[in-house]
């Protein structure tokens, strides 16, 4: 059976996975956006604690996500629930350290110019940091997107669902077509996500800074 036949006698079951894949990827994702950058903000006022926490979050990516998935299944079970919770921990230290030095990197001056106008810290935050830190923020989203879309092709492996399925399943019947019919849509994905996060991203970036990159 070629490819092609494969995706045009089994459409249901690839759009079944797609969904699942992005699912998992957009429910970890989520959650570390949701964790991540009120943390990434926090460290920035506790700077004591970045280079902890940051470690903390570095540890996390040097974990092969097979060992990581492994360690998880006797507390967690096999399934979606430890598989986001991996995709979480791996998607954490890229918007971390992206909302961390986005802040760290806002003009001193931009920020005695909002006191000198009688904002308070959190108006500085809102209405100074954070505009001018967005186009950071969104690389390290970018960053996390891009890599938990091939990291959740893994999942698979303990019941996870997602494109993944298609893979372990193909190499264990020796199909190609299979292995592709997985494969082809994850990397799609992937490219995909990259290029309208990094529209995203441009489009946050502020004007004067957009310029000179152009």
């Amino acid at each position: 059976m070629t490819l092609l036949n494969y995706f045009i006698n089994n459409p249901s079951t690839i759009f079944r996975l797609i969904l699942e894949h992005l699912q998992l990827t957009g429910t970890a994702i989520l959650a570390s956006i949701i964790i991540g950058v009120p943390l990434g903000i926090a460290i920035t006022r506790f700077t004591r604690l970045a280079n902890p926490i940051l470690a903390v979050a570095n540890v996390f990516q040097t974990i092969p996500s097979i060992a990581f998935f492994g360690i998880l299944i006797p507390f967690l079970g096999i399934g979606q629930k430890t598989a986001i919770l991996v995709l979480f921990l791996y998607a954490l230290l890229p918007i971390v350290k992206n909302t961390y030095t986005g802040i760290k990197e806002v003009s001193p001056f931009m920020i005695d110019a909002g006191r000198g106008m009688g904002m308070t810290n959190f108006q500085i935050l809102y209405m100074v940091e954070l505009p001018q830190s967005l186009s950071v923020i969104m690389a390290g989203v970018r960053i996390a997107t891009v890599i938990n879309i091939g990291t959740t092709t893994i999942a698979a492996y303990i019941g996870a669902g997602g494109l993944g399925e298609l893979i372990f399943t193909g190499i264990q019947m020796y199909r190609n077509e299979m292995i592709l019919a997985g494969a082809i849509p994850a990397a799609l994905l992937a490219i995909l996500a990259d290029q309208v996060l990094g529209y995203v991203e441009d489009r946050l970036t502020p004007e004067g800074i957009r310029k000179k990159k152009s």
